[in-house]
């Protein structure tokens, strides 16, 4: 059962950094210039980095296994950027019409 309450509350985590990572990249795109999407980049390899170090710092912490919620954090970092890439992506194209 701790397991479970690990994956879901890095699941939850890596939403919230998912959020910050799209926010990011809205204000770039929103910009249009080369140089902000390298900078969004940047910033949302900070977040991601941030998101997965503090799981591993507060390990100890932590009243179920760190492991389970690092990998919940990841699993969900990565899906939902994928799938607010595509959300992004297709509010492009029905914008363009």
């Amino acid at each position: 059962m701790k397991i479970a309450i690990a994956v879901v509350a890095g699941v939850l985590w890596g939403a919230l950094a998912a959020l910050i990572n799209m926010a990011i990249n809205k204000k770039a795109l929103a910009k249009g210039n080369t140089n902000a999407l390298l900078a969004a980049n940047l910033g949302r390899t900070a977040v991601d980095l941030a998101a997965l170090g503090i799981v591993f710092l507060l390990q100890k912490v932590l009243p179920f296994p760190y492991e389970a919620m690092m990998l919940g954090t990841a699993i969900s970092l990565s899906l939902l950027t994928v799938l607010f890439a595509f959300r992004m992506a297709g509010k492009g194209k029905r914008d363009a019409k």
